[in-house]
């Protein structure tokens, strides 16, 4: 197998003290912060939604869904548009707050090694944490956050 085969282009995506890596292929864009509209009765990871390309657009802190501190938003805070994969979502996507713009970098099994399953909440929406090089990153579970979307009272 070739080495191209082999290597995956991600996105480190930066949050307040931590990143997450996640496949390019399942963002659609990195959009500009807008207010969300906060919907009484949720929890407060669950920021809101905004309206995306005629869309209401989901929006979480993942900070926030570790138990975490939500981060102040600043002139460099973005919101990640990712794809839905559950069909649980009605719009299809869901944004996460970040803090700045992701990187783009290729990976494969000679820079990414496992280095954690644990030492966040159970229920978090994360796989692992793993050691990229010098970087230290959460692989997030994209299906958990989306179920926990789900079963929140803003349904997009």
């Amino acid at each position: 197998m070739s080495t191209e085969a082999e290597e995956l282009y991600s996105l480190l995506v930066p949050l307040n003290d931590d990143r997450l890596i996640v496949p390019r292929a399942c963002v659609a864009e990195v959009a500009r912060f807008t207010e969300p509209k906060h919907e009484d009765g949720a929890h407060n990871w669950m920021l809101g939604t905004i309206n995306w390309n005629g869309r209401e657009l989901p929006v979480v802190s993942f900070e926030g869904a570790l138990g975490r501190d939500i981060p102040a938003i600043t002139g460099r805070t973005r919101i990640v548009v990712f794809l839905a994969s559950t069909e649980q979502l009605k719009s299809g996507y869901f944004g996460v707050l970040t803090q700045g713009f992701p990187q783009l970098v290729r990976v494969n099994r000679d820079v990414l090694k496992l280095e954690a399953t644990d030492g966040w909440p159970d229920d978090a929406p994360v796989l692992c944490r793993v050691k990229m090089i010098n970087e230290f990153p959460l692989i997030p579970d994209l299906e958990k956050l989306e179920l926990m979307l789900a079963r929140e009272s803003i349904q997009a």
